[in-house]
């Protein structure tokens, strides 16, 4: 386990890095509240439907964009409440973002089961263009 790593940190990382001595001085139940106290503060991930990451290399700079979907397990209100304005803006952006993946992955899915279907063989629609394309050439000449 490698300490530097922060999401791998436990109380007795902590503890770990009190010098010697004064770890010595603190009696058992004093080690058993730090413990307790540091167990309370160390973040602990909550489990995310959607955890979506992805960065956009820029000639001029570079963005990182984080979509998170989940349930919300913070126990205190936000400190911070954002302007009407900026909360509307939020909605619409994450509802275009929504929606344009979902087109993307539609799109994708159609394209894959198109290619599928042609690469098997199946026409499903007689006379499709491919067959209008052929049936035109065949025609003039």
């Amino acid at each position: 386990m490698n300490s530097t790593d922060y999401s791998s940190r436990t109380p007795s990382y902590y503890l770990s890095t009190i010098e010697p001595e004064i770890l010595a001085s603190f009696s058992a139940e004093q080690l058993e509240a730090i413990r307790r106290v540091l167990n309370e503060a160390i973040p602990r991930p909550s489990p995310k439907l959607v955890d979506f990451r992805f960065v956009v290399d820029l000639i001029v700079s570079r963005f990182y964009v984080v979509l998170f979907i989940g349930k919300d397990r913070r126990r205190k209100p936000r400190r911070y409440i954002p302007e009407k304005l900026a909360r509307v803006g939020n909605v619409i952006t994450a509802t275009v973002f929504l929606l344009s993946a979902n087109l993307a992955v539609s799109a994708f899915i159609l394209l894959a089961g198109y290619l599928v279907k042609s690469a098997i063989g199946i026409d499903l629609l007689p006379g499709h263009f491919p067959s209008l394309i052929k049936q035109f050439f065949t025609i003039s000449n």
